[in-house]
């Protein structure tokens, strides 16, 4: 079989192998934020991304250190796999969608936004989200690991400490992810989207191969030598974006699960209409939609860290950021607008911002 065949279907057996690792390890039971349509019951998922990662870059090394796979396969096909990944998540987009029965509106919008909102399958064993958000995770990882042993074996002494770095925070940003899983279903996407091509195709194909971006522009190049201050400000770049969307995030999981605790030392204040509650302090004082901040820093100090401030390509990342958060910012303020009336007046006057503080 050619390098370029293999390299089409290397992303649908790493996907068969992901899939089995997430139906057949332990798994911890988490009741969700969202409620059944059809049973009027919060749904519940199995949270096992952590350990699926853990065993995937386990053998991702395992083959690399036997010589059945080489370490830089995935840069070396790399654009074979995206084409395979784009493959799968149109197939995917298709199956999901037309196997459903319309939601009333044309054909387009609903194979792009998607027609079920929250599809478990297997029994509850695999939920369609947090299936989509273990593979893009994992699949990235992969891609992280293997564009950075390109680096290393192509330039030896003379690698780029600023690509080990950016490939140090896009794994730290995966297992952070992972990690608080169950934090997460209490975001955006699952009380708001339903599974079509954007979150599909999104998790298949967009997110384990551009959110590598900065490293698949930059890890043929040679050392833009960073200094050590520099490389210390692209971190703490990000570690600032990663503080405000961590934080925000637990902030907003606690106040849901445990209302009355605090968090970080912030007590809760709110501000209310008798019946529907809203916070008003801490992370969530300082700005609406503080967490998206946090996303766009954090991509940021990921396409600093490479060392090519110059190119175009590694700002594709933040970029992206602000080109979803933004109508994500809008449309989730309607929403609020809709669901709250007057107290959504209220709770503006309280956060006047958006998203930055004292800027939008």
């Amino acid at each position: 079989m050619s390098t370029n065949l293999l390299g089409f279907f290397t992303p649908w057996v790493i996907y068969a192998f992901i899939t089995l690792f997430h139906y057949f390890l332990p798994a911890r039971q988490v009741t969700g934020y969202v409620t059944d349509s059809q049973t009027g019951k919060k749904l519940t998922y199995r949270l096992n991304g952590r350990l699926v990662l853990i065993l995937s870059i386990s053998l991702w090394f395992a083959l690399g250190c036997f010589k059945i796979v080489d370490y830089q396969w995935l840069y070396t096909i790399r654009w074979y796999s995206l084409a395979g990944a784009f493959t799968l998540g149109l197939l995917f987009t298709f199956w999901i969608v037309l196997s459903a029965p319309s939601t009333g509106k044309s054909l387009f919008a609903d194979l792009f936004l998607g027609r079920l909102e929250n599809p478990q399958f297997f029994s509850g064993k695999i939920d369609s989200k947090m299936w989509l958000y273990l593979i893009g995770a994992v699949m990235l990882q992969l891609n992280v690991l293997s564009f950075s042993a390109f680096h290393y074996f192509e330039f030896g002494a003379a690698a780029s400490s600023g690509i080990f770095l950016c490939a140090a925070m896009l794994t730290y940003f995966i297992f952070d992810y992972l990690t608080f899983e169950e934090v997460h279903l209490y975001t955006y996407d699952f009380f708001a989207e339903r599974v079509g091509f954007k979150l599909g195709w999104g998790c298949l194909t967009f997110y384990p191969y551009f959110y590598a971006v900065a490293l698949w522009s930059t890890v043929y190049l040679p050392n833009p030598h960073l200094t050590t201050l520099q490389l210390i400000a692209c971190f703490l770049v990000f570690i600032f974006g990663w503080t405000l969307a961590r934080g925000a995030n637990m902030q907003k999981f606690y106040f849901k699960t445990q209302p009355g605790r605090s968090f970080l030392g912030i007590i809760p204040e709110t501000v209310t209409d008798g019946q529907r509650t809203l916070l008003v302090n801490g992370f969530w004082g300082a700005s609406r939609h503080i967490n998206y901040l946090g996303e766009i820093l954090m991509a940021s100090g990921i396409a600093l860290s490479v060392g090519y401030p110059g190119s175009f390509w590694p700002w594709l990342y933040p970029l992206y950021y602000v080109a979803l958060l933004l109508p994500r910012q809008l449309d989730d303020d309607k929403r609020c607008a809709d669901k709250y009336g007057e107290l959504w007046n209220v709770y503006t006057q309280k956060v006047k911002y958006r998203i930055i503080p004292y800027l939008y």
